[in-house]
């Protein structure tokens, strides 16, 4: 099917240069498509255009930089933003059906169509805004294929002169371009292959989503943790239908409420956790429940087995939460503090963290702060910003029956006046409509129960959840389709 692509020049296949990828798709008779770059110049056009052989790659290139060319050409944005995930659909869809329009399949029967799209903003005069974009290519590996194949990414400039953002630019444009019609079949190795000829702390990217018919085994979710793991991107977040989202869409101007666990299953404890801080949470009068948003969120280290990540128990773990409908984020967090600072990225309404009071306690511990200059107090500033506030979740002691809340909490002694201050100033609330029937259930000990293929574990999770992990199998080894790219 898409063999057509592959076969074609291989001598070329160890050739990395920019120059030498856009002269090996300019001298494929068969990719055709079209360039349509708004905000940063036609840097990605510009070197196809330079390598030579453009005209049989480029059936055209433009630049709607004026906004009223572009509403002629694209339609009318109802809010006025341009730098956006519809618009960049809108105008890959639009190229792609002047492609098909005005290109006879007749006289070309074995041209691949595709077309590149972006829309982005550089950074401004102030120097306080570096500028974001989105990009993305619609193409198709075999002519006969009516679906198309589609990869959508969001990225984040680093750098602060723009004649170097469009420049960085212009070569992911290249990246992508090149990694769709040669590396498809290895989607994680292509999301590596973004950053050929790129410094990664020169553009973060924190988003990307593949569909099309070459990619129906690709689950994003799996890919939004290589952009993790590939150190592109600091936290990412996916949706209860499995597509990965932009954090700043989701989070901004929004009321946060998370809760950091291992989900390893999710149990009735977690939902406990969730429901009750939840109703906590949105009986402030300052909380509109209409903008109000719930994280699970799920930090790097959580998702190591002996120093490595486990993609399969991770992709168990996801697939429990969005069939529960809830956003989860992957975050490289470990202290909570870089948590909340993330979210006040986006947002300066209500943040909440739901925890328990074992995660109190690390909170609370000072050798996770030794690193910053100002120690714990310099992270408390960060943590307790604004109107943030804890929801504590009790434990029961193993040894002694005692129900732990922030009253009896054990922090370190040279802590306690410290916990004291923001315990009396309401920073740490207690959730005392706890369900103390399900106390004893811990996720390390269902997890335990499944492995060893023990029974009475079913009734410890949330209605649904215990029949998906025994229909799919999960938390148990076995390689994913996707896995072997």
């Amino acid at each position: 099917m898409a063999s057509s692509v592959r076969k074609r020049d291989t001598a070329f296949e160890n050739i990395p240069s920019i120059k030498a990828k856009t002269l090996r798709i300019n001298l494929n008779p068969d990719i055709y498509g079209t360039f349509a770059e708004i905000g940063a110049g036609q840097e990605t056009a510009r070197h196809f255009f330079r390598s030579g052989g453009a005209s049989g790659t480029i059936a055209k290139a433009m630049s709607a930089y004026d906004k009223q060319f572009s509403d002629a050409i694209y339609g009318v944005e109802k809010d006025g933003r341009y730098v956006t995930q519809p618009r960049l659909k809108t105008m890959l869809s639009h190229e792609m059906r002047l492609m098909e329009e005005r290109i006879s399949r007749d006289s070309h029967p074995e041209r691949l169509f595709f077309s590149y799209a972006n829309t982005v903003a550089t950074i401004d005069f102030s120097k306080r805004y570096k500028g974001h974009g989105w990009i993305g290519i619609r193409f198709q590996l075999d002519p006969k294929q009516k679906e198309f194949d589609e990869i959508i990414i969001h990225l984040r400039f680093k750098q602060n002169e723009a004649r170097l953002q469009q420049e960085t630019l212009g070569i992911l444009g290249v990246n992508l371009i090149y990694g769709a019609f040669y590396k498809y079949h290895k989607p994680k190795k292509m999301l590596k292959y973004l950053y050929d000829h790129i410094d990664r702390d020169t553009v973060e990217v924190d988003m990307v989503n593949f569909s099309g018919p070459n990619f129906k085994d690709v689950d994003n979710r799996l890919m939004s943790l290589q952009l993790i793991k590939n150190d592109m991107t600091d936290a990412v977040m996916f949706g209860p239908d499995g597509n990965n989202v932009l954090p700043a869409t989701l989070l901004y101007k929004k009321n946060i409420l998370a809760l950091r666990g291992s989900f390893r299953p999710v149990t009735k404890v977690n939902m406990d956790m969730f429901q009750k801080s939840y109703d906590i949470f949105v009986r402030d009068l300052t909380v509109d429940i209409e903008k109000t948003i719930v994280v699970f969120e799920i930090t790097l280290s959580n998702l190591k087995a002996s120093g490595e990540i486990d993609e399969q128990d991770f992709m168990d773990r996801a697939e429990l939460l969005c069939s529960l409908g809830h956003y989860v984020m992957i975050s490289k967090f470990q202290e909570y503090y870089k948590l909340v600072e993330y979210f006040n990225n986006y947002t300066k309404q209500r943040i909440g963290l739901t925890m328990g009071v074992n995660n109190l306690i690390d909170v609370f511990d000072e050798k996770y702060y030794r690193h910053l200059s100002g120690g714990i107090l310099e992270a408390f500033g960060k943590l307790f910003f604004k109107d943030l506030q804890v929801y504590l979740y009790p434990m029961k002691d193993g040894a002694t029956g005692q129900i732990m809340t922030s009253n009896n909490v054990k922090v370190h002694p040279r802590m306690k006046e410290l916990y004291k201050f923001f315990k009396y100033n309401g920073k740490v609330m207690d959730i005392i409509d706890y369900d103390p029937e399900i106390m004893h259930i811990f996720s390390r000990d269902v997890l335990k129960k499944i492995t060893n293929d023990e029974e009475g574990w079913e009734e410890q999770l949330p209605e649904g959840i215990a029949e998906i992990i025994k229909d799919k199998n999960l938390f148990t080894k076995k390689l994913l389709k996707s896995e072997e790219a």
